[in-house]
């Protein structure tokens, strides 16, 4: 691989690859992949960022799935209602 600077300042170099084999292993690169791969370092920035969005919102850091998806709801409903 090879790294290119982008010319929009403030985005990262582009990765290009330098012959077949490299173009494989970077097609390979997809966030499905990596999301199907789950590494630590991915499950702690989702941890961190529920965290700040719960601290955010100022609800317990612990709530379920469930439970954030009904608050949620509510204040969208509440919102709904006053914009109505």
């Amino acid at each position: 691989m090879r790294r290119v600077p982008e010319v929009v300042p403030g985005y990262p170099d582009r990765v290009l690859p330098v012959d077949e084999a490299a173009a494989k292993e970077l097609r390979k690169r997809t966030l499905t992949n990596l999301y199907n791969q789950r590494p630590a370092w991915l499950d702690n920035a989702h941890r961190a960022l529920d965290e700040a969005v719960a601290a955010a919102y100022g609800w317990p850091a612990d709530l379920g799935d469930e439970e954030v998806l009904q608050r949620l709801f509510a204040l969208n409903q509440a919102r709904a209602g006053a914009q109505a």
